[in-house]
């Protein structure tokens, strides 16, 4: 990180590393609410640096929304619905975080600490395709390959601008040597033709007879590219964009068998300090200490005692849990909203996206209701069946396909990507679903600060209350993603550590 550093690309970050904890934990008992990411880095660090420890998590199985359904996996929502995921071995479908960016160095810390293999998951495809309802003309609801999308968009306005300057119309922002330069960047950019500046097409959008051997096809035949006013009136140009958001790289990683290998290796490194099953009802602090009440899977009240508490429960659950905390403390958390968000897989028993259409990876963008993301598995490349990402929806739209069965969500699925592969119907098998808001663990997908939020309650909860502290990605500007989660419990037990050692 130095080095990049030192070259001027600006990578070095503070939050690549967990803080020091040095001089030890003077014999202190923390006890952790959730074992989640923040949760399961909060244990691993603290252990290490020599606290007593113990976790008490809700769920049967470590990882909190970093979950991947497989075979037997069971789910229950909020309203009753109770799923046992029946995807073929060796199948899964990430239900939570699904993609880690490069410089989500937090995360590939851990990702390293537990030698978990990784593998590159693709996020931009330009042969996937882009299906777009809404618009209109000939594109309007046709899948359409992203790159003939890009290519034409591009051309076309290169084009434009390279006639407009060609004819002197930028010369008042442009010197004569500029303008030069400009009108080479604008050949390369789109594709032009250097005789005339006009865009003709290019063979990066494809052909329609592909190139091979002999006189035929021999040189083949490049596909002419769409009317500029189909492109413009298709819409389908909103999926585009000059460089990919910070967070959304081109390329990005994803962890060999499922997002869960993480927090599996955070288990595989700490001493049995979980007790799963167990809900929390109460948390009680006073000067000398804390005590957390809970209820275990039998039924069973209990109680542990410590000397501080990092919870990690989400916003959304935590503010409905009894608490001595100060009032300004507790109103704090309902300063922010969580996301409704789906996601659904299906199992096909053929992998038509490769072997017909010749997509390895992406998504599928589209503006149909309720969808959101069509995706196309990073991995098993050519195994016969697979599992893709049905629909990835946020907000009111995934509310409404929640309220559905989940055989209903998965007929709706279905039916929606048919529209873009006709193969969807004959190769579908069963499928998966998952509604964060309806999981009672979570009651949402992540947590959503507005910006009076930010201003007033934000801080508030970043510091301690008490003996009490809190941590997740809600406590930071990188809401839902593992690295938020990661460097809120980094912040939190430095602070913790401090207070120890001052004491």
């Amino acid at each position: 990180m130095a080095g990049m550093d030192a070259l001027g690309f600006g990578f070095a970050s503070a939050q690549a590393m967990p803080p020091p904890l040095q001089g030890g934990a003077k014999g202190k008992k923390v006890i952790i609410l959730g074992a989640g990411l923040a949760g399961l880095t909060s244990a691993y660090e603290l252990t290490k640096a020599g606290y007593q420890v113990q976790i008490l998590e809700a769920r049967p199985v470590a990882g909190g929304r970093v979950q991947a359904a497989r075979k037997g996996f069971v789910d229950t929502d909020l309203a009753g619905n109770r799923q046992e995921c029946n995807f073929d071995d060796g199948l899964y479908i990430n239900t939570g975080p699904w993609r880690i960016p490069y410089h989500h160095q937090s995360t590939l810390h851990y990702v390293r600490e537990f030698n978990v293999p990784v593998e590159l998951f693709n996020n931009d495809n330009d042969a996937a395709y882009v299906f777009f309802e809404k618009g209109s003309g000939p594109l309007a609801g046709k899948p359409v390959r992203k790159g003939q999308i890009a290519a034409d968009a591009r051309g076309y306005t290169a084009e434009l601008m390279a006639k407009m300057a060609g004819k002197g119309d930028l010369d008042g922002a442009l010197s004569a040597e500029d303008r030069e330069i400009f009108m080479a960047y604008l050949v390369n950019e789109g594709r032009l033709s250097r005789k005339d500046m006009t865009y003709h097409g290019t063979d990066g959008r494809g052909f329609e007879i592909l190139p091979g051997a002999g006189v035929s096809p021999g040189p083949g035949k490049e596909a002419e590219p769409y009317a500029f006013s189909d492109v413009l009136n298709s819409r389908a140009w909103r999926v585009l964009s000059s460089v990919a958001g910070w967070e959304q790289q081109r390329t990005m990683f994803e962890p060999v068998g499922g997002m869960d290998m993480i927090p599996r290796g955070f288990v595989k490194n700490l001493p049995p300090v979980i007790t799963y099953n167990a809900k929390v009802d109460r948390i009680r602090q006073n000067a000398s200490g804390v005590r957390v009440s809970y209820t275990d899977g039998s039924g069973k009240s209990s109680e542990v005692a410590g000397d501080y508490v990092i919870c990690t429960i989400p916003l959304s659950v935590l503010k409905n849990i009894p608490m001595d905390a100060s009032k300004p403390f507790v109103a704090a958390m309902s300063n922010v909203a969580y996301a409704p968000v789906n996601k659904i897989g299906l199992q096909m028993k053929t992998r038509f996206w490769e072997t017909n259409h010749w997509i390895y990876g992406g998504h599928i963008y589209n503006d149909i209701p309720g969808i959101g993301t069509i995706s196309l598995p990073s991995s098993g490349w050519h195994t016969g069946k697979g599992v893709l990402l049905g629909y990835y929806s946020f907000g009111g739209e995934a509310a409404r396909i929640s309220a559905l069965s989940p055989e209903k969500r998965a007929q709706f699925a279905v039916a929606q990507g048919q529209k873009i592969f006709p193969e969807y119907g004959d190769n579908f098998e069963t499928a998966f679903s998952k509604s964060w808001h309806l999981d009672p663990y979570n009651l949402g997908g992540w947590a959503e600060w507005n910006e009076d939020g930010r201003k007033s309650a934000y801080p508030l909860l970043n510091e301690p209350d008490g003996r009490i502290y809190l941590a997740g990605e809600h406590l930071t500007y990188l809401g839902g993603w593992q690295a938020g989660a990661i460097e809120s419990a980094w912040a939190q037990i430095a602070k913790l550590h401090a207070r120890v050692q001052q004491a």
